[in-house]
């Protein structure tokens, strides 16, 4: 069963401070989630002194390629649900003095998003967010002409056997994730109010990358 918006606050702000070492043990599985990370903000199309929104970027691990992306005329916004994760966030960006990085406490699904945008992105978050049609709508609005929105997931792969889609979920189940991701479509979203220019797969279906691109006006 899917967590509540308190249960999920409560969640994270139980993990924030040890989050970004307990993710370690999927590097036991191959799963590299740096790659997955710089792919999905590569595939942004980012320049020098544009503006991005990091949905749900808890402790801000993406931080490190936006910044490289926008540079330091470039602004990053992290919204996050969770206070703890922010605050995890903020001391990454105080240390790597990078004063470019705006942290909101939000609701992605009430978030409301500053016009213009060059790009939104959300990693391993979006699957927690019940709304998601709502939050990729909203985003998808935000975007200037020819910004992009990628949004990078869990999803339940096809041609798993039900033992070991029940293994991952369980695997997953310290971070809120459950077996209803598969009632969960975020990228049909994305093509809806977007031009999809790209869609893929990963980690044997288990995993995918969706980007949608606002026409130019």
């Amino acid at each position: 069963m899917a967590l509540s918006k308190q249960e999920t606050r409560d969640l994270y702000r139980k993990r924030a401070r040890r989050y970004d070492h307990s993710v370690w043990i999927y590097r036991l599985f191959g799963f590299h989630i740096d790659k997955y990370r710089r792919l999905t903000v590569d595939a942004l199309g980012l320049n020098r002194g544009d503006t991005v929104i990091d949905l749900g970027c808890g402790t801000g691990l993406n931080f490190p390629f936006l910044q490289r992306a926008v540079g330091n005329d470039g602004k990053i916004i992290g919204v996050d649900l969770t206070d703890a994760m922010l605050d995890v966030a903020k001391a990454r960006a105080q240390s790597a003095e990078w004063r470019n990085v705006d942290l909101v406490q939000a609701d992605v699904a009430k978030y409301e998003f500053p016009s213009g945008v060059a790009g939104v992105l959300s990693t391993l978050a979006i699957t927690l967010v019940a709304e998601y049609e709502t939050v990729i709508r909203n985003g998808a609005q935000a975007l200037r002409g020819g910004g992009r929105l990628a949004v990078f997931d869990l999803k339940e792969p096809r041609d798993w056997p039900n033992g070991l889609i029940r293994l991952a979920a369980w695997m997953n189940k310290p971070f809120g994730v459950s077996l209803e991701i598969a009632d969960l479509h975020p990228w049909e979203s994305i093509r809806r109010y977007l031009k999809e220019i790209q869609y893929k797969e990963y980690y044997f279906g288990a995993l995918y990358l969706s980007v949608g691109e606002r026409p130019m006006d």
